[in-house]
């Protein structure tokens, strides 16, 4: 009989696995490399500065390019896309000062967006309204005002109605909603009746915003829908967002004259809570989502939605619940809140 004897390394215990056998060498070279501490200076430089541009977001300046208002829209990813490859080049650096620099970017993250992963929705709610942005070239408007008449909500507002396109709506949720009405591009179906019902005149010569006064069982609502002109991201203009920045201003001026106590907005801003530029509407309203939903409720792009444009924002009503629909033939995804009257 042949045996096979194993000779002793010396080098621990044979079965320990072999990723912890490399951690171990991995640490050991770190403990005994007297530069961890000298290099990576530039990368704990970069970790601080994207802290830093988080902390004082609202100081980036828009005078050029608007550049205050893009890094507003986008916040949320900043340290998403900056702290990996930072954390990669520590490692490789083997610098301990860069490693210890990248938690200032994710305990700020943390502290800015950390409470959105909190499930704050309740059950309950007095009043389902849906917002949507159709959009114009829809290939399927019949099919997208099925789906968000299936969703029960009692208000439906909907945004970039095409020309021509009204009539269509109008036959599809008419069987679900009783009261109606389209104002040049923007739009609003009910199942409580409308009165008041007029323009909002935000600065544009064609009408992209509404308000009606809608008479539910537990009193009047103020609902206004609105759809915020678009921006554009120019490589010689930057963030073009002048006329958006405007019809905001003109919007939060009609809502702070609006006299029934309570008030919901629902619309495509073409802009999220952090922008600046949004202070008009935002500072006198508070986002459904920020206050009853569930994560960051991003609504666009719908093929992968990377920021929340599409908003539902009330005064004088108790949000209990907000949240994303299933996508339509739409570029934007749908939007749903629940509130308390």
């Amino acid at each position: 009989m042949v045996q096979t004897y194993k000779a002793e390394t010396g080098n621990g215990d044979p079965g320990e696995p072999a990723t912890r056998s490399r951690l171990r060498r991995l640490l050991d070279r770190w403990r005994g490399d007297p530069g961890i501490w000298r290099r990576g200076a530039v990368l704990a430089g970069c970790a601080v500065l994207v802290a830093f541009l988080m902390i004082f977001h609202a100081q980036i300046p828009n005078r050029i390019g608007n550049v205050g208002s893009l890094s507003e829209t986008f916040l949320p990813w900043l340290a998403v896309v900056a702290v990996p490859p930072l954390f990669l080049a520590a490692l490789w650096r083997r610098s301990a000062i860069a490693l210890i620099a990248l938690l200032l970017p994710v305990i700020v993250w943390l502290n800015l967006f950390g409470g959105l992963f909190t499930d704050k929705s309740t059950e309950g709610g007095d009043l389902m309204v849906v917002s949507h942005n159709v959009n114009a070239e829809n290939p399927d408007p019949e099919g997208t005002a099925a789906q968000l008449a299936a969703s029960g909500a009692d208000v439906l507002a909907l945004q970039e109605v095409a020309q021509g396109q009204a009539e269509i709506y109008d036959n599809a949720l008419s069987s679900t909603y009783k009261y109606h009405s389209v104002q040049g591009t923007v739009g609003l179906w009910s199942k409580y009746p409308m009165t008041a019902t007029e323009p909002v005149g935000i600065g544009l010569g064609w009408t992209r915003a509404m308000r009606s006064t809608v008479r539910t069982p537990e009193g009047q609502v103020a609902v206004y829908v609105a759809h915020m002109p678009s921006v554009r991201v120019k490589m010689h203009a930057g963030f073009t967002a002048g006329q958006r920045d405007d019809s905001a201003d003109a919007l939060g001026e009609a809502i702070s004259r609006e006299r029934v106590d309570r008030v919901v907005l629902l619309g495509d801003l073409n802009g999220t809570m952090n922008d600046r530029a949004l202070n008009g509407v935002t500072s006198q309203m508070r986002s459904a989502q920020g206050a009853a939903g569930d994560g960051f409720g991003f609504s666009w792009p719908a093929s992968f939605p990377m920021a929340r444009i599409d908003q539902i924002m009330v005064r004088g009503v108790e949000p209990v619940s907000s949240w994303t629909l299933p996508r339509t033939d739409s570029d934007h995804l749908p939007v749903a809140a629940r509130v308390d009257l």
